[in-house]
C-alpha cells in the first residue's frame, strides 16, 4: 500500500508540471493578474505536511498567490471524463482545478 501511495504521489507531482487538463475557476480567472506564475507556483508546490496531504498522494495543496488564498486539487476520471478511475490505472485522466480558497 505504501509502495501505491508513493507511485500516485510521483504520477501527481508530474503531472502538475504538464499543464494538460487544467481547470481555472472563475475567481482565478477574475482576481489572478499573472496566471502563469501561478501555474509555476502549482507546478512547484512542495510543502505537503501530514495536515494538507493526509493520505500523502500529493493531490491537493494551498498556497497563497498575488495575496490571494489559492486551492488547487487533482482528480481522477476515465478518458471520457464521466466516471473515478484508479489513479494507478494507465487510461487515468488527471484533470487539475485551480481555484481561491472561497470557491472551494
Amino acid at each position: 500500500m505504501e509502495t501505491q501511495v508513493s507511485d500516485i504521489a510521483k504520477l501527481n507531482d508530474r503531472f502538475r508540471g504538464m499543464c494538460l487538463d487544467v481547470f481555472y475557476a472563475d475567481g482565478v480567472l477574475n482576481e489572478i493578474m499573472d496566471p502563469i506564475g501561478l501555474s509555476l507556483a502549482v507546478e512547484d508546490f512542495n510543502r505537503f505536511t501530514e495536515d494538507n496531504d493526509p493520505h500523502g498522494e500529493h493531490d491537493f495543496g494551498l498556497l497563497v498567490f498575488e495575496g490571494q488564498k489559492v486551492f488547487w486539487k487533482i482528480d481522477y476520471y476515465d478518458q471520457e471524463l464521466k466516471y473515478w478511475c484508479d489513479p494507478l490505472d494507465k487510461a487515468c485522466r488527471r484533470v487539475l482545478t485551480v481555484m481561491l480558497s472561497e470557491e472551494y
